[in-house]
């Protein structure tokens, strides 16, 4: 019998075998899952407790969702996690590329560079075509409407102010409570609907999305697992980087991502947008 590292080995990375097959985890596993393919430099190094913890859920689900893909255990996942670190992530250093920190000083130092890392990741992952499809979805939306929960909230909330400065009207929907469902019950044709999520998505984000299908508004998920249930459900995605040493996810590129989305709506015809930012004093 052929063993699933094998299998890896000769037709896959560990990160696409776990894409391939991520319909028959259970709710849980499927949270290591998303884990694993998002941070597999972490995914590489951690013990199965650690990362278990950064996952939100169980030590026990980690080992069941290694057999699950066929390994005998944990460590079995961790030696392909570490040969397709190696082959792609790692094989980037060893030509001569330079971290930014030597992650060897201090916690505020290592905490700093994963943030630097956060960025190059989030870059490398997003293409023009995703960009160029955001950007264009929100310069032409007649309202945008923002859903975010917990910290996310303060997101939408910020999204909502750079977008005004724009001119783009938008709405945000923080919670379940009856104002914030009330916004939801607006959204049309005209309406873009944007999903911020950080770790496994709320249900409020998928409830959106349904109602955003039914009502044939467009949709734009922004997430930092790119095998989220809200991803799943959006016509477009766009992925940030959440590394972190730190008890908290990192939300630096999250930020960087609102901020670039905002310039590629102004670039688009600055000479329309110029004498309002300017009546802003912002520059």
């Amino acid at each position: 019998m052929i063993g699933v590292s094998t299998v890896i080995a000769e037709t896959k990375t560990l990160s696409t075998y776990i894409q391939d097959r991520i319909s028959e985890f259970s709710r849980s596993q499927k949270d290591v899952a998303r884990y694993i393919v998002d941070h597999l430099d972490e995914a590489a190094f951690l013990t199965a407790e650690e990362l278990a913890r950064r996952a939100g859920t169980s030590s026990s689900t980690v080992v069941r969702f290694s057999q699950a893909l066929g390994f005998e255990g944990y460590p079995e996942l961790q030696s392909s996690a570490i040969e397709e670190y190696r082959a792609t992530v790692g094989g980037g250093a060893e030509a001569g590329g330079r971290m930014l920190f030597s992650f060897d000083h201090s916690e505020f130092e290592a905490s700093l560079g994963t943030d630097h890392a956060n960025l190059e990741e989030t870059a490398r992952k997003l293409t023009q075509e995703q960009i160029d499809g955001a950007v264009a979805a929100l310069a032409q939306a007649s309202q945008v409407v923002v859903v975010g929960t917990d910290q996310m909230a303060f997101f939408a909330s910020y999204l909502r102010h750079t977008l005004s400065l724009l001119d783009i009207r938008a709405e945000i929907v923080t919670s379940t409570a009856g104002p914030s469902l009330q916004r939801l019950g607006r959204i049309d044709e005209g309406t873009l609907l944007i999903t911020l999520s950080s770790g496994r998505s709320h249900a409020l984000l998928a409830r959106a999305m349904k109602l955003a299908g039914h009502r044939g508004a467009r949709t734009l998920a922004i997430a930092d697992a790119t095998l989220s249930e809200a991803v799943e459900g959006a016509e477009m995605s766009l992925y940030y980087s959440s590394n972190s040493p730190s008890f908290l996810r990192s939300n630096t590129a999250l930020m960087a991502l609102v901020h670039a989305l905002a310039h590629g709506v102004y670039s688009r015809d600055e000479d329309a947008h110029r004498d309002r930012i300017r009546a802003y004093k912002l520059k």
